[in-house]
């Protein structure tokens, strides 16, 4: 049966992961804290690993109620760190990001949607763990744990054979409902994928030619369950989704089962 094994936020979007044993869902259906607060620029642009590199090399570690950051990078062979209170020390933080980037920085929060890419399919990005594991073997060098923090999706699902994730959208405008625990989604479409799976995430080192034999063993396992429709391209990777219905006060927790929903 497929199951729930894996539930990630991203508290700071573009920074590391906490991997959590449950998560409430925000109206939006984004997950609640993923990407809750964001880095910005002067000019209002995220501050992510697509646009910078040193993003790939500030390492983030948050404790078990996601009130607080350690914010730690390596100088000179010396590790510098920092903990702040996520929802009080912005006064704090800001300058030492700044610091750090060089150039000055602004955080933003939005407790009741996240910072989403996919603001149509606000959701959590789920992809299968024999899907990890079938892309280490295009990646030798790569553990599955490295490509985790490569592709970043929220949920991982076990129990299911590899790119199972690609029943879960249809045909452009038809989305596939299906339900995890008392959850119900809509699988909306493949993700297009960015830079950010080329660089190594420790250093931002870029994987030559990654894209281009990622994009060839892609187009060579397509499954026949996958609306091959909607690649125009093969850099695809993960599911975006939505959120259709969801009782009060209901949580995802890892082990939840998941079906499909009959349209």
């Amino acid at each position: 049966m497929p199951t729930l094994s894996r539930i990630r936020l991203y508290p700071i979007k573009a920074l590391d992961a906490a991997d959590v044993q449950s998560a409430g869902v925000l109206l939006n259906g984004a997950l609640r804290h993923d990407r809750e607060f964001a880095m910005m620029d002067s000019d209002d642009v995220y501050v992510n690993g697509k646009n910078k590199a040193a993003v790939h090399r500030l390492r983030a570690t948050y404790d078990a109620a996601l009130e607080h950051v350690t914010l730690a990078y390596v100088q000179d062979g010396q590790t510098r760190q920092r903990t702040f209170h996520l929802r009080t020390q912005f006064d704090l933080m800001e300058p030492w990001l700044s610091r750090y980037f060089a150039f000055p920085i602004t955080l933003k929060q939005n407790w009741c949607g996240g910072h989403p890419d996919d603001t149509a399919a606000p959701g959590p990005t789920l992809i299968s763990t024999a899907t990890l594991e079938t892309i280490a073997t295009w990646f030798p060098s790569l553990s599955i744990e490295s490509l985790r923090r490569r592709f970043r999706a929220n949920l991982e699902i076990s129990g299911v054979p590899p790119f199972w994730e690609d029943r879960l959208y249809g045909a452009q405008g038809q989305n596939v409902p299906f339900a995890i625990g008392d959850f119900v989604f809509e699988g909306t479409n493949p993700c297009q994928r960015c830079a950010v799976p080329t660089r190594d995430p420790d250093t931002g080192e870029i994987f030559s030619g990654f894209q281009k034999l990622f994009m060839q063993c892609r187009k060579e396992t397509l499954p026949l369950w996958a609306n091959a429709t909607r690649f125009n391209h093969f850099y695809r990777l993960t599911v975006n989704t939505r959120l259709k219905s969801a009782p009060q006060g209901a949580v995802l927790r890892t082990g939840d089962p998941m079906q499909f929903i009959p349209n």
